[in-house]
């Protein structure tokens, strides 16, 4: 599959509509949406949808955006602005899912979902509601939806815990509509950090050797779901923008940014 964009005016950067929460630390989130965006030559634009309760070393509260409004802005943005791809993040509740999907209705564009529901530090809920009303909503629009494997698991109801079982999980939440997955495998075991594309012929593997990290770096779902919508922005078919997505989040890691006492962040 491939996703030419057309800037508005000759040699402009293409423009990415961002979805997603607030991280005032920068190190997920709309900041980190944003940063990878310019880094990789898109004009971010966009909508946020929750203002959380954060720093560098927990999630300590989410505050959910009127889903009113934010399917208004989206709506006024999309009736000016031609995006050239979508990321969506966290959506906050199923409230929420439901305005973007409405909205969504305004551009053709491909949309990459990285369906943010946990945060991975702290205890703090990232979506209220049923998932299923979220993939109701979504499933017309996504073009990849680029879960990890605890998401992927509530996601389509099967157990991951393998590269055999989040294969069928891929394939089960393919048979819902959603033309292709990619299921991250930062948290599974081995030598090699393995993501697992599953689109309409078939399985197809991206191979990298782990990095080696001190600690956990905040911010990798993020980094890469951006950097995908960016690379179909900018005409690579979904396999070769996750491919690039994947090497740009590796290169990230091997670097990262230390805002504060907590984790690193990729960007």
């Amino acid at each position: 599959m491939s996703f030419p964009y057309r800037a508005s005016k000759q040699g402009e950067a293409p423009c990415i509509l961002i979805v997603s929460g607030l991280d005032p630390s920068g190190g997920a989130g709309f900041l980190a949406d944003a940063r990878a965006a310019s880094m990789l030559g898109c004009r971010a634009v966009g909508v946020v949808t929750a203002l959380t309760d954060q720093n560098s070393l927990a999630v300590v509260a989410t505050n959910p955006v009127d889903p009113q409004i934010v399917g208004e802005q989206l709506s006024t943005l999309l009736s000016d602005v031609e995006v050239a791809a979508v990321k969506l993040g966290m959506l906050a509740t199923a409230a929420t899912a439901r305005a973007v999907g409405e909205a969504l209705n305004l551009t053709a564009a491909p949309v990459v979902w990285d369906p943010v529901l946990r945060p991975t530090r702290g205890d703090v809920k990232l979506y209220d509601g049923d998932v299923r009303e979220a993939l109701e909503a979504l499933v017309p629009h996504v073009t990849v939806v680029t879960p990890n494997v605890e998401e992927a698991a509530i996601l389509s109801g099967r157990w991951v815990h393998d590269e055999a079982s989040a294969i069928v999980a891929a394939r089960q939440l393919r048979e819902l509509g959603i033309p292709a997955v990619l299921v991250k495998g930062g948290h599974l075991t081995g030598d090699e950090a393995v993501d697992l594309l599953v689109d309409e012929d078939g399985v197809h593997p991206l191979r990298g050797p782990r990095v080696v990290l001190e600690q956990a770096v905040h911010g990798t779902g993020c980094a890469l779901s951006s950097a995908i919508a960016c690379h179909l922005a900018r005409g690579r078919t979904l396999r070769e923008a996750c491919a690039e997505a994947k090497a740009f989040v590796a290169e990230r890691l091997r670097g990262p940014a230390r805002p504060g006492r907590g984790a690193p962040s990729v960007l």
